[in-house]
């Protein structure tokens, strides 16, 4: 028991802000930073603090601290499908097995990306060979006691968000590789926005722990402030300590990549249909168009017939990443090949067909369709997202926000969060300052997202983009227009709320018999008016015996719409006859609530 005589229980997560923490112990921010200089702690009520550090200071207010849980649902329990699961939905559930998962590698521009890259496949090609990651098929494969992992070379978060563009699968896991001695900077946040957009579990290589001003607790807690706390803090995030360059903890990454690959559902029929997806293609001089292929369902062999896109043809001759020729390659399996008729776009979806008549006919559909939707295509206008979401097909309006300066997005971002409406959430899947970028209308068109701005412009070429792809772009130099228009479209948003108004009732005072055992009430009306298109309750005493619509309403011998207080009137409940003298009927409407 403290000192002030009672304890509450409260829940604090890993990585807290001062002004959250005060919020949950209900006392001003003030009192939480005197108590946390006390404990040789200083911060400002917009710093962060750990769960121990919180925990502390919570004990010293009379509060009994636990973890707070940090566990996120599996993407289909939060209404999420797989994207690999998409693409072979054709597959009886029982027929997939485990597959190799394929790793891909994002992050900050000079955090070691290619070293590590280098440093996984054990062999000193970055530095020795211009291009030498990408040499040989855009992708490759490791083994680790006895088990296999595919990593992909793409050239960074936009190839892997044009995949998903297209619909096909980048990766099934992303190791975000951030240097120990500079922490997360621009280009990690966008990799970051990019990978949880594709709800894409991450595991952190944290790079560069050699070096002698590397801080690796620094760069965790600012890792835990953008949405990645670590496993140690209580956290679902796996953080990894490593050094490219010395070769230190590359095994203990590649583990944790086969545990995150353990506990996620990554599967396969190896007997299926054939689909995969087009790493990247070129056009070699004495080959002709080369491409890499990775398969994701089925075995894929030398003389299949496959359709990528609005590219087709029969397979000659398929190679693996070491360029040795090889007949058959199996899920997560990666291979060059030869004889498609011209070059697949990165991130295509390819499949194999019958037959070459079958791959022409169904290449003219697509490029008749490309064409129509070239015509027709309609950018994804706040009003266009709203009116899908108001039909049930989605409950997240997901926004990319840049901004002028750090100053305008933190309010921004507060404001938009605090907009979200009951079952529909506000998403800000990307929030950064500088003008509208290629990258985020790439990630908005992967992301049925639109971009809104604050004090900023849009590229040109951002622009150029934004049209070809459908994306809306909106901007705003006043702060509350754009959370007005955000909020707005909400409200239109929402399933309507509906409450029931009673119109009228009628005592019966004789029931009346049919031919094959139907009754009517003789009523007479004894407030508002009693309706025909109206639903009704039926009281006996106090309990309600029926509730349901109207079959007939008459007055005399006349069918009416309505009955109004005073008059008498015949009515008929549908598909229910047992009506007594005395009860009485309840008619009432269902009225949607206007919003404020």
């Amino acid at each position: 028991m403290s000192a002030n005589g009672h304890d509450k229980k409260i829940e604090i997560p890993a990585i807290i802000s001062v002004r959250d923490f005060a919020q949950i112990v209900d006392i001003s921010p003030i009192q939480v930073i005197k108590k946390l200089m006390s404990n040789g702690v200083m911060a400002s009520i917009n710093q962060t603090i750990d769960y121990d550090t919180a925990a502390i200071i919570a004990e010293e207010l009379g509060f009994e601290a636990s973890l707070e849980s940090q566990e996120i649902p599996a993407a289909e329990e939060a209404g999420e499908v797989p994207i690999w699961r998409q693409m072979i939905a054709d597959e009886d559930d029982a027929a997939l097995t485990p597959r190799p998962p394929v790793v891909t590698i994002l992050g900050h521009v000079d955090h070691g990306k290619t070293s590590l890259l280098d440093a996984i496949r054990n062999a000193d090609v970055a530095t020795g060979e211009v291009g030498g990651i990408t040499q040989h098929i855009g992708a490759y494969q490791v083994e680790l006691k006895g088990r296999t992992i595919t990593f992909l070379d793409t050239p960074g978060h936009a190839a892997f968000t044009a995949m998903r563009a297209r619909g096909a699968q980048g990766a099934d896991i992303v190791i975000l590789v951030v240097a120990a001695d500079d922490g997360v900077m621009p280009q990690t946040k966008e990799a970051m926005a990019h990978a949880l957009a594709a709800r894409v579990p991450i595991v952190v290589a944290l790079n560069k722990i050699d070096k002698a001003n590397a801080n690796p607790d620094r760069v965790k807690q600012q890792l835990g402030e953008n949405n990645l706390v670590s496993d140690e803090w209580g956290g679902n995030t796996m953080i990894i300590p490593v050094s490219a360059k010395q070769h230190q903890g590359i095994e203990d990454l590649l583990e944790a990549v086969l545990l995150v690959a353990d506990n996620t559902d990554i599967r396969a029929n190896d007997s299926g249909a054939v689909i995969g997806t087009v790493i990247e293609a070129e056009l070699d001089k004495t080959k002709g168009p080369v491409a890499t292929l990775l398969v994701q369902n089925g075995t894929l062999q030398a003389g299949d017939i496959v359709v990528a896109g609005t590219v087709h043809g029969r397979l000659r001759a398929m190679f693996d990443f070491r360029g040795r020729k090889v007949q058959k390659a199996g899920p997560s399996f990666p291979v060059s090949v030869m004889g498609l008729n011209d070059l697949p776009a990165a991130g295509d979806v390819f499949r194999v067909v019958e037959s070459e008549r079958e791959a022409r006919q169904i290449v003219l559909e697509r490029q008749e369709a490309i064409k129509n939707a070239a015509t027709t295509q309609k950018k994804a206008t706040l009003e266009e997202l709203f009116a899908r979401y108001k039909a049930g097909e989605a409950k997240e309006l997901n926004l990319i926000l840049k901004a002028d300066v750090q100053g305008s997005l933190e309010p921004i971002v507060g404001e938009l969060s605090n907009l979200s409406q009951g079952e529909i959430k506000v998403n800000v899947l990307y929030a950064e300052t500088g003008n509208v970028s290629e990258n985020d209308v790439m990630l908005a068109s992967a992301s049925d997202a639109i971009i809104v701005g604050f004090s900023i412009q849009a590229e040109v070429a951002a622009r150029r983009l934004a049209d070809a792809e459908g994306v809306s772009i909106r901007l705003y130099d006043i702060i509350y227009r754009l959370t007005e228009d955000i909020d707005k479209a909400l409200k239109g948003m929402l399933a309507p709320e509906f409450v029931e108004k009673v119109i009228g009732k009628a005592n019966v005072l004789q029931v009346f018999s049919l031919n094959k055992g139907a009754k009517i009430a003789g009523c007479r009306v004894s407030e508002g008016e009693i309706r025909r298109n109206a639903r009704v309750r039926l009281y006996r005493g106090k309990d309600i015996v029926f509730e349901g619509e109207v079959s007939s309403l008459r007055h005399e011998k006349d069918d009416v719409r309505e009955m109004r207080q005073g008059f008498e009137c015949g009515i008929g409940l549908k598909n229910f006859n047992d009506i007594l003298i005395g009860d009485v009927i309840e008619s009432f409407v269902m009225e949607k609530v206007k919003s404020e």
